[in-house]
């Protein structure tokens, strides 16, 4: 039994030797399954890093885009919805990191999979939408509002929001 694949991990030793040089790495590989309220990342899907790598002075500097699929439920009529994501990436990765703003360069390694993962969490939709124009459920009998239309009479006003109904707000 080998060592796991690490798809993320990128050899920056020919880049440490000069400062100002710079690479470019397109990596793919699988990540955990990540999940955000109803919005997922399939645990089985391949994540693509796309980065160009340029060495500084005591490290290096990761420029480029984190691109993974992503499937939900859509927020008003439950239907599943997919798609992909793209996320913008700036790291900087240091022999000495500085917690919270630079992340370890270990020996002449740096690991992409954290960036990518953190990328992915943070561009996940937290009510993803089948469409903008979406009608959803009925409240009261169910039917999904996109596909038929019912004659149930809307639901009745809460009396406790009765208090705002002259509410204007200056343009």
């Amino acid at each position: 039994m080998g060592t796991p694949r690490r798809p993320f991990l990128v050899d920056v030793a020919g880049l440490l030797r000069r400062s100002g040089t710079a690479g470019v790495e397109v990596l793919e590989g699988p990540l955990e399954q990540l999940e955000v309220v109803d919005t997922r990342m399939p645990g089985e899907a391949t994540v693509r890093v796309e980065a160009k790598i340029e060495s500084l002075n005591d490290g290096v500097v990761v420029r480029g885009v984190v691109i993974a699929p992503w499937e939900g439920e859509c927020r008003r009529c439950l239907r599943t919805v997919t798609g992909t994501l793209r996320s913008d990436v700036l790291e900087v990765f240091e022999a000495e990191s500085k917690e919270g703003e630079t992340l370890p360069l270990d020996g002449v390694m740096i690991d992409l999979a954290p960036v990518a993962r953190e990328a992915i969490l943070l561009e996940l939709p937290l009510a993803p939408l089948c469409r903008e124009d979406c009608a959803g459920l009925c409240p009261t009998c169910g039917v999904d509002r996109n596909e038929v239309s019912c004659d149930c009479a809307p639901p009745a006003a809460d009396p406790r929001w009765s208090g705002l109904e002259g509410l204007t707000f200056d343009e």
